[in-house]
């Protein structure tokens, strides 16, 4: 089945996905890691688009973001690509793709989603067996969202700042929330949403974003359609 056209509808939160190549390496040091990070600051800030949440893991990358035009996120993620394969091949000595095709991406409800995202994503190097807890792993956001430590790359969501009046009440509520895993079911919602480039949210919210950009968002009926009858009634 074909996949559906880019879909980047400006203001609404986005779960972003990139993967290596045939699931290979693609971040093999610390320094690869900072290289990324740095980039993805840089071209985030270039092309407006604002990061709430992510993680590099050695073969994958998940962001969480909300792009401020319809161009920003693919923008952004292509010159970040781009970026870093000649890196990487330089610093490696190799050539050819380093990714896993382009990006995959889905659209985040976020009053009722948007903070399970967070969760999902921080918790990535826990669900791996990599670290008992995710304020082990260096290169997640975290620690700036569960311990405040200081980023020029991450930027608070509304949502997030609705966990509390103030900053210690939110990194308290947010700590809590990131004391349990993602439940089974939505783990396997969210990683539908984001590899078939769907949205992840309720009925009502896909319809709404469905009439309002002529575009589908959820995932189309099994089976063939009735055949209508000929026959006089």
């Amino acid at each position: 089945m074909a996949r559906l056209p880019r879909f980047c509808p400006p203001g609404i939160a986005q779960h972003v996905i990139q993967r290596g190549n045939n699931r290979s390496i693609c971040f093999a040091d610390e320094r690869d890691f900072a290289a990324y990070a740095k980039w993805l600051k840089e071209y985030a800030t270039k092309f407006q688009v604002a990061v709430h949440a992510w993680v590099l893991m050695t073969n994958h990358v998940h962001l969480l973001v909300t792009p401020a035009s319809a161009q920003s996120l693919s923008l952004m993620m292509q010159a970040l690509g781009r970026r870093y394969v000649r890196y990487f091949n330089h610093q490696y000595q190799r050539t050819g793709t380093l990714w896993e095709g382009r990006f995959r991406s889905s659209l985040v409800q976020s009053d009722r989603y948007l903070l399970q995202c967070y969760r999902y994503i921080e918790l990535n190097p826990v669900r791996a067996s990599m670290v008992g807890d995710p304020v082990n792993y260096n290169w997640s956001s975290y620690r700036c969202n569960g311990l405040g430590v200081k980023s020029m790359l991450c930027t608070p969501h509304e949502q997030y700042l609705r966990l509390g009046r103030n900053k210690n009440e939110r990194l308290k509520a947010y700590r809590a929330l990131l004391q349990s895993h993602v439940e089974k079911e939505l783990l396997a919602q969210i990683r539908a949403s984001v590899n078939k480039g769907l949205a992840l949210g309720s009925e009502r919210f896909m319809d709404e974003v469905e009439l309002l950009y002529g575009r589908r968002v959820k995932a189309a009926k099994m089976g063939r359609p009735k055949k209508v009858s000929s026959d006089p009634t």
